[in-house]
C-alpha cells in the first residue's frame, strides 16, 4: 500500500463514523477488507481497474457469496468516497456484479430452547446471576451483544419499565423491558463487584475484575450454556435477537413496532421475519400433506 493510500485510508476511516454514522467495529471492519486489497493489488488506489477488483475477489477461493458481497461492499464504498473527493473520476466497482445469493435466513430458537438455556445458568453466585440476566436481556429486549455489554446502570429505568440502548452509529431507542429480566438486573446490582475505575462506575455488566465485560466473554457464555442445555444448533448471542424478533412476529406483533425495537434503519430488514414466521408455516403445512 502507498503512502498516499495510508492518507486516503485514514480520511476514509473517519468519513464513516462521522458522516455515514458506522459504528467503530464496521467502520474497522470496511478498512480491513480494503486495506488487505490494496496491500494484494500493488497499486494505488488511483490506478485499479475493474479486472482489478475481479481478479481480487476470484483469489478469494475460501469466500462464501455473501462474504464477497460484503466485501465488494466495503470495496464500492471506499472508491465512492474517492470519487466524492475527486482523487478518481469512475468508481471501478461499478463495472463488477455483487455475487447473487439467496435470502439469509438466520438460526432461530424455539421458545423451548430459550427457557432450556435460561434454566441451565446456575444463579448461585454473582456470574450465574449475571449470566442469566444477560441472557433475559438478549432475549427479552433483542439487543444486539455490543448494545448489551455497552449499558449502563443509569440506562435501565426499573419503575417505567424500559431501558436506554445506544446502538449502531450512537443512535438511541428506548425499548420495554420485562418483569423477569428486572427481576435478575436488581438481583446482580445486588451482588454486582466493585467497579475497577471510574470509567467502570456507571457500566452495568462488569467481569470479575470489576471491568466492562467483554463480547467474546458474552459469545463463550452462550456457547456453553447451550451445550448445558442440550441444545444443539449452531447458536450465538445474535440468535436470541433474532428468536425473540421472530417469536413477536408470530405472536402477531406490528413489523414497525419489532423494527423500532431492533433499532433497522429500514422496514426491509425487519421484513426477514415474515419470512421466518412462513418458512414454519410451510414445515408445518407440508409435514401434514394428504400427498406426503
Amino acid at each position: 500500500m502507498t503512502d498516499s493510500d495510508k492518507i486516503l485510508l485514514g480520511d476514509y476511516s473517519i468519513y464513516l463514523k462521522i458522516e455515514r454514522a458506522m459504528s467503530p467495529n464496521t467502520a474497522a471492519a470496511y478498512c480491513s477488507d480494503v486495506a488487505l486489497f490494496l496491500d494484494s493489488a500493488g497499486i494505488g488506489s488511483d490506478r485499479i481497474a475493474p479486472d482489478d477488483i475481479l481478479a481480487y475477489l476470484s483469489s478469494r477461493t475460501g469466500y462464501s457469496k455473501r462474504s464477497q458481497a460484503r466485501l465488494l461492499s466495503a470495496l464500492k464504498s471506499y472508491f465512492t468516497y474517492l470519487v466524492s473527493e475527486n482523487v478518481i473520476r469512475e468508481n471501478p466497482c461499478d463495472a463488477v456484479d455483487f455475487p447473487k445469493i439467496g435470502r439469509y435466513l438466520p438460526e432461530v430458537l424455539s421458545v423451548e430452547e430459550v427457557e432450556s438455556i435460561m434454566d441451565s445458568v446456575p444463579v448461585n453466585d454473582v456470574t450465574g446471576v449475571r449470566d442469566r440476566a444477560i441472557l433475559e436481556v438478549l432475549y427479552g429486549c433483542g439487543l444486539r451483544v455490543s448494545e448489551a455489554v455497552g449499558l449502563r446502570i443509569s440506562d435501565v429505568f426499573m419503575k417505567e419499565k424500559f431501558v436506554r440502548v445506544t446502538g449502531k452509529g450512537d443512535k438511541q431507542r428506548l425499548v420495554p423491558i420485562d418483569d423477569i429480566a428486572l427481576e435478575y438486573i436488581a438481583k446482580y446490582l445486588e451482588m454486582r463487584p466493585e467497579p475497577y475505575d471510574k470509567a467502570s462506575e456507571d457500566v452495568l455488566f462488569l467481569n470479575r475484575f470489576g471491568k466492562r465485560l467483554s463480547r467474546i466473554s458474552v459469545f463463550n457464555m452462550v456457547k456453553r450454556q447451550a451445550v448445558m442445555a442440550g441444545v444443539h444448533k449452531e447458536i450465538s448471542p445474535h440468535t436470541f435477537r433474532h428468536s425473540f424478533a421472530t417469536h413477536l412476529v408470530e405472536n402477531g406483533a406490528d413489523l414497525r413496532a419489532v423494527q423500532e425495537m431492533l433499532g433497522h434503519e429500514s422496514i426491509l430488514t425487519t421484513e426477514i421475519y415474515t419470512h421466518i414466521e412462513k418458512s414454519v408455516w410451510q414445515k408445518t403445512v407440508l409435514a401434514c400433506h394428504p400427498r406426503k
